[in-house]
């Protein structure tokens, strides 16, 4: 299977949640072809989530799963460490008081 570029991928997220009027930005750019993706959802109430997109071992698919979820600040710190641990990392902020991040959808895997 052909891996889509992840500057690329990054736009068509980007795109998508624009179209559904969810605002998201990009914390941290990463590297254009290869760098992994981290997704910020914060619900504007303080609060926080991370996801991060894993392989299934049994298919070889790929999803996005929930890991880390709490306080905004405690979230922010662990990126902060992430960033620096990974210079390749890519951050996407969604803000969604309903917790939406589209992630959850087949063209988005």
């Amino acid at each position: 299977m052909v891996r889509l570029a992840t500057g690329i991928w990054v736009q068509a997220y980007l795109m998508r949640l624009g179209a559904e009027h969810i605002p998201a930005y990009v914390l941290a750019h990463g590297d254009d072809t290869g760098g992994a993706v981290i997704v910020k959802l914060a619900t504007l109430d303080g609060r926080a989530q991370l996801f991060q997109r894993m392989p299934d071992l049994d298919t070889g698919a790929t999803r996005w799963q929930a890991m880390a979820e709490g306080p905004e600040a405690e979230i922010d710190a662990r990126l902060d460490r992430q960033r620096r641990s990974d210079p390749d990392l890519w951050i996407i902020e969604v803000e969604s008081r309903a917790g939406r991040t589209l992630l959850d959808d087949p063209s988005l895997a």
